[in-house]
């Protein structure tokens, strides 16, 4: 890794992403799935009261300019409460949460849940992976930019990918794939759209978000090129960095897309837990 990297870096890009990424949704989409949004110091807290996925509502960005105290989580979890959020995950990395984590979590009704891994590579690395010639080829699909006309198809393909409803998921989506700050990938198989990935510029850092495969496609090289191609827009947009999560293996499971970021270069920069909120 030859660019240091920091919390703005790490958190600091993914906030800023998800906060453009569903206030951005249309405001039918924002209305139906109550969608939220404010900024308490360096933190964005999101909140999707009427999230059947229970995956929306998050606060994160923590520590990128000050230290998180106890006066900072609980205006955090008043403001879920005041919105009626049933339930919210609050992002710390490692290096932010502070010595009294363990006092706040128990007045403010938080428990530990999953486990993501943070990963960051030099963008000059993935290319130089990407591009190497014993690299396993593409098998029958090809990976190209998203035009404007299939932004419709290609959230709803996200969305089935990740298991998500298709109502007001996909039009919030789609309008991610034509803002400017957004740089969305698909994958082809043939005429079919199979595979989705994004990138928000932040900056120095391109933060990679929604990549995915229809089962039916997988294990063609899909994931792996989406991954190459963010890097490929990072780099003409002068990009240093991309950072990307992914789900923890534990108990023996087994990620591809962990795999895949590693392969490219990608390194775990650290383990970070979802910290669980819920009213009393």
């Amino acid at each position: 890794m030859h660019a240091p990297i920091s919390l703005s870096d790490t958190e600091g890009c993914e906030a800023e992403a998800l906060l453009q990424f569903e206030t951005g949704a249309p405001q039918a989409a924002r209305s139906a799935l109550g969608i939220n949004a404010t900024r308490i110091e360096d933190v964005v807290v999101l909140s999707m009261r009427n999230d059947p996925t229970r995956y929306w509502s998050k606060a994160l960005g923590f520590g990128r300019t000050m230290a998180v105290t106890a006066d900072l989580v609980a205006e955090v979890c008043a403001f879920y409460r005041a919105e009626g959020t049933p339930v919210a995950f609050l992002q710390l990395a490692p290096s932010a949460i502070p010595e009294d984590w363990d006092d706040i979590c128990g007045r403010e009704g938080i428990t530990g849940g999953s486990t993501l891994v943070k990963l960051v590579a030099d963008v000059d690395e993935v290319l130089a992976r990407a591009d190497r010639p014993d690299r396993r080829p593409l098998n029958e699909v090809r990976v190209a930019a998203v035009e404007a006309a299939d932004a419709d198809r290609w959230a709803s393909v996200m969305m089935e990918a990740f298991g998500m409803p298709h109502e007001h998921y996909a039009q919030m989506t789609a309008a991610s794939a034509v803002h400017p700050d957004w740089y969305p990938q698909a994958a082809w198989l043939g005429d079919e759209l199979v595979g989705t990935g994004t990138m928000y510029r932040g900056g120095r850092t391109g933060q990679l978000f929604g990549g995915a495969v229809l089962p039916h496609a997988r294990n063609r090289g899909s994931h792996t090129e989406l991954l190459a191609a963010r890097a490929r827009t990072a780099h003409e947009l002068g990009c240093r960095l991309v950072v990307t999560e992914t789900e923890a293996e534990i108990d023996g499971s087994h990620n591809p897309s962990l795999h895949n970021s590693l392969g490219l270069g990608f390194q775990v920069a650290y383990e970070r837990r979802n910290w669980v909120w819920q009213p009393r």
